[in-house]
Order: C-alpha cells, then sequence, then structure tokens
C-alpha cells in the first residue's frame, strides 16, 4: 500500500495530482490548524501578464491557533466563487479545452456551499475525474488519528496499513525516518520536475493551478503532468 498525504488545497499545482496518482491512497490532511497565507484557500493562474491569485476569503479574524481546516468557514457576504468563475472564464474561454469543461466548473462556481471544506471536496473530485486519477481519497477528519508532525504521519501511515509513503520535499526537515523503519513503511520524497507545457500566453509560468493544464490540454494533462509524453516540437 503506498500512500500520500497532503493537506487540502484550492487549485492545487501539479505536483500535487503527481503524488496522488503515484499512491495507492491518498490522505487528505484536513484535521490540522489552518496556516495563514498558504495554498490552502488560494493558488494562481496565468494572465498575457504573468499570472494572477485567487483566494477564497475565509472568516480567520481572531481564531488562529484554533482553527482546523475541516472547520473554515467562508468570509460573509462575500460573493467570491462568482468571482472566481467570471476571472476563470475571461482567462481561459480562448484556450484550446475549455469548452470541454466551462460548463462543469460553471455549475460547480454557482454552488452554494455552506462551508470551505465542502467546496474542496466537490473540486478535488471534478480535478481527479477530469484527469483520469482514480487513487481513493480519505480525509483524515474521518480516521480520528492524533499526533504531531512526524508523529502524525506515521500514525495515519499505521492506521490504513501503508508500506510506502510519499513525501513532500519539506518532509526531510521534520519526519523521524527511524520510527518509519521500525514498523517497515519506506519513505519516498518526491523532488517534482515540472514539465513545460503551452500556455494560453507567450512565455511559460510554471507553477500554476490544475485548470491551467487542464484547459490547455486536455485528456494529455496526466500525461504531461507525469512527464510521460512529449510536446510536438
Amino acid at each position: 500500500m503506498i500512500v500520500s498525504i497532503n493537506q487540502p488545497a484550492y487549485l492545487p499545482w501539479l505536483g500535487y495530482f503527481d503524488r496522488i496518482a503515484s499512491s495507492d491512497l491518498h490522505i487528505v490532511l484536513d484535521h490540522v490548524q489552518f496556516e495563514k497565507n498558504s495554498f490552502i484557500n488560494r493558488n494562481r493562474l496565468r494572465t498575457k501578464d504573468g499570472d494572477t491569485w485567487l483566494t477564497i476569503p475565509l472568516a480567520t479574524k481572531g481564531r488562529f491557533g484554533s482553527l482546523p481546516i475541516n472547520k473554515l468557514e467562508f468570509a460573509q457576504n462575500v460573493p467570491w466563487s462568482r468571482k472566481h468563475w467570471s476571472t476563470i472564464d475571461m482567462l481561459y474561454r480562448n484556450a484550446p479545452y475549455f469548452n470541454s469543461y466551462a460548463s462543469v466548473y460553471k455549475d460547480l462556481y454557482a454552488c452554494e456551499w455552506t462551508d470551505f471544506i465542502s467546496a474542496i471536496k466537490s473540486f478535488l473530485k471534478q480535478y481527479l475525474s477530469d484527469l483520469g486519477i482514480n487513487t481513493p481519497i480519505v480525509f483524515s477528519s474521518e480516521l480520528n488519528i492524533t499526533g504531531c508532525k512526524s508523529e502524525l504521519i506515521l500514525n495515519l501511515c499505521r492506521s490504513v496499513g501503508a508500506k510506502k509513503y510519499i513525501s513532500g520535499p519539506q518532509g526531510r526537515n521534520y519526519i523521524d525516518e527511524s520510527s518509519f523503519s521500525e514498523l517497515n513503511i519506506n519513505i519516498e520524497y518526491q523532488d517534482y520536475k515540472h514539465p513545460r507545457y503551452v500556455q494560453c500566453y507567450p512565455g511559460f509560468q510554471p507553477f500554476m493551478g490544475i485548470l491551467d493544464l487542464l484547459f490547455n490540454h486536455g485528456c494529455q494533462s496526466l500525461s504531461i503532468l507525469k512527464n510521460t509524453y512529449t510536446l510536438p516540437s
């Protein structure tokens, strides 16, 4: 059983999906504390001048330090979803595969979610479907696992019977490898090599949200992000 674990993210970058696609099971780490200025509720999309941030506004004032991700609420009276879809439509309406996905995402952005994690679950399900990734997904808040940092990751891996854990590169800074070795769980660190691909505008901007790849390359997107597809010269 190959397991990967990552915090939820809005418009995740390509490397996020590379880890999921390389796993037999992916755990969304949604019961830990929300970190301000992280990629949990924001990411970038391509513009003719470079890139722009799309951020889901959250009600966080006075709540830091006691704010698990799965309890996040939207900021009141901020119509973010309509604005985000309007921006996406403006940026990508001329992309080669935009029309293949536009109606689905337009409907998604029209949904009235009651909380942040519900929106993230809906988006993640759609991204995975569009990419053709069938890896099962579970949320850590459903597993009732405790611990911090390396201990938490180890406990999650043990709870699902992991034999191999795919960690992000930052895991080298805090994972206690010996504790994993004692349980015969191998660790692989992801050092993602970001592919180049054709975007809507001249030049190339890496580390965009997944919609940038989907709208530009459609069904070839998974092969591109896995670095197994060679673009025509």
